[in-house]
């Protein structure tokens, strides 16, 4: 019994030695933390290509992965890339291949080799396209490359060892993080003993760099860089001195072209001619003046000659002048409840007064000659319609008067359609300097000169000679409208003086003096609510309720016939 005791003892005893010689033989077959050695044989051909074999000896068993990320393109400072081709991978594991994982990305190529149960070193190759890159003088090719880079592992000790294809002049090694690295632990060759130059470093962790540099005389390592301009704002943009001369110019002599182009086609002709009469205050007796309108010149016709274009104010003036003629009354119909709108109604009359074709279209459309008064508020349904045509006749108008050469309105188109197509290429111009060149600002400039044609379109119609005359003429009735003394009229004609006035007023200026002389001229508390024969108010009317009445129905109409 005590031997069989004995005997058990013995076997726990030469168990637990075995498991104690199995623990400290373990760390040999433990997944590695780390790539003891990092070898590399490298050679330099003379087309420029490099070819790199790298060895890894794990410290332990090699793990299940691992991962090595090459950089494929660098920026330099002055928005240049520099892009990098990888070739010809390779992994193996002694004499067995693996089946290495090759993600390639915008900017890096990604090495992902499968290396479970691997038992002897990883040998990893690939050939670098790009990375001889001339010198600034061109005398020299740099052969410069991370020969460790990207690892997901760290590295214990880096070894490297470079064949080259001929004699070398500068060899320069550096190892750290990639954005900062420092020197390498040692370097050197190109000597009788060592001509191929040879890199070491020490303790590299995960993701950092060990970049061997090498120069050769120029016709040792043909160039084979592929370098590339980069896409930035200020680069697109750039404001060194021949883009910037280059813009500045094309801005000056643009600006120039534009002036001397409004000078030629958009200048008045016959500036300095003497000013042609439109409408006159004419002395009739002592003290007192009659407004004459000259040669049938119409509120309308003022007002687009004064600015070139026909404006809402020019159409309504043109209302009330027909009003005053004779051929429209204006009824001013009482709201139908405290707070509804003021209302008004036209109605046709007969008229001997010769009307251009302007006023018969637009009197054709707010009172028809036979049907029912027209409101206000129905204008634009009924007068909607034409008012492009009366705006187009009214231009024609002008033009057959010989104030203009051609329709303002037809040269501001002409003008304006040349500003936006010189817009259009301009801005695609634009697009394609900066995407391309370093000419952007030449693109903004051209823009710049396009929204000038569009801004100079708006004054390139020009008046004749004739036209130059009558806008000389329209400054002085302009004065006349806001200097003359309103109790000149002459007697017993005042009210159908003063609402001959009122239409030219409106369009020139000084309206408000000429109504207060209209409200000026109710005498008594009688109501005055026919007493123009153009304008009828409601029941209780006065004519010192003109001026808020008129204010109000120019507002209403424009606002009803323009905000279409």
């Amino acid at each position: 019994m005590a031997s069989n005791v004995t005997g058990s003892r013995r076997l726990a005893a030469v168990a637990l030695m075995a498991i104690a010689l199995l623990t400290w033989i373990a760390p040999s077959a433990r997944a590695a933390d780390q790539v003891n050695s990092y070898a590399v044989e490298g050679v330099v051909n003379a087309d420029g290509s490099l070819s790199v074999k790298a060895t890894l000896t794990f410290d332990g068993a090699a793990p299940n992965t691992f991962e090595q990320q090459l950089v494929t393109a660098t920026r330099t400072a002055d928005d240049l890339e520099y892009r990098y081709r990888i070739t010809d991978i390779a992994a193996t594991s002694g004499a067995q291949a693996l089946e290495a994982n090759v993600t390639v990305g915008p900017r890096t190529t990604t090495i992902s080799i499968p290396t479970a149960g691997s038992a002897e070193p990883v040998t990893l190759s690939y050939v670098v396209h790009g990375a001889a890159i001339a010198t600034d003088d061109g005398a020299s090719t740099t052969v410069r490359w991370p020969l460790l880079q990207g690892l997901s592992v760290p590295v214990a000790t880096f070894d490297a060892t470079v064949a080259v294809p001929g004699m070398f002049n500068v060899i320069d090694c550096a190892a750290g993080a990639p954005a900062t690295p420092g020197a390498c632990t040692s370097y050197g060759g190109g000597t009788h003993d060592s001509p191929n130059p040879g890199f070491h470093d020490e303790g590299r962790a995960a993701g950092e760099v060990v970049v061997a540099i090498l120069r050769f005389p120029k016709g040792v390592v043909a160039v084979n860089e592929d370098l590339r301009q980069v896409w930035s704002l200020d680069r697109a943009f750039s404001a060194a001195p021949l883009p910037l001369g280059i813009a500045a110019g094309l801005l000056v002599l643009g600006g120039l072209a534009l002036w001397a182009a409004h000078r030629k086609v958009g200048s008045d002709a016959g500036i300095g001619v003497q000013p042609t009469p439109v409408a006159e205050f004419h002395p009739v007796g002592p003290g007192q003046s009659e407004f004459r309108v000259l040669d049938g010149v119409r509120p309308g016709e003022i007002g687009t000659v004064v600015d070139e274009r026909v404006d809402p104010v020019d159409v309504t003036a043109t209302l009330l002048d027909l009003a005053v003629r004779g051929h429209l009354l204006i009824t001013e119909v009482p709201p139908e409840s405290a707070h509804a709108a003021t209302e008004w109604t036209f109605s046709r009359r007969a008229s001997e007064d010769q009307l251009q074709a302007y006023e018969r279209t637009l009197l054709d459309a707010v009172a028809p000659v036979q049907g029912e008064p027209v409101k206000v508020s129905n204008l634009a349904g009924s007068v909607g319609a034409v008012i492009g045509q009366v705006q187009s006749e009214l231009y024609d108008m002008v033009v057959a008067r010989g104030w203009f050469a051609r329709r303002p309105d037809a040269t501001r188109n002409r003008w304006g359609l040349i500003g936006w197509v010189a817009l259009g290429v301009a801005v695609v111009l634009t697009l394609l300097l900066a995407a391309f060149t370093t000419f952007g600002l030449t693109g903004l400039a051209l823009i710049a000169l396009a929204l000038g044609v569009l801004f100079v379109a708006q004054e390139m119609p020009a008046r004749t000679a004739a036209g130059t005359g009558i806008l000389g003429g329209l400054d002085a009735l302009r004065g006349s409208l806001l200097t003359q003394p309103v109790d000149t009229l002459p007697a017993g004609a005042g009210l159908n003086q003063l609402s001959m006035i009122l239409p030219y007023a409106i369009v020139l200026g000084g309206k408000d003096r000429w109504l207060q002389a209209v409200a000026a001229a109710d005498a008594d508390a009688e109501p005055d609510s026919t007493d123009l024969d153009w304008y009828h108010g409601p029941e209780g009317w006065h004519l010192e309720d003109l001026p808020a009445s008129l204010a109000n129905f120019v507002t209403t109409v424009q606002g009803t016939l323009f905000s279409r």
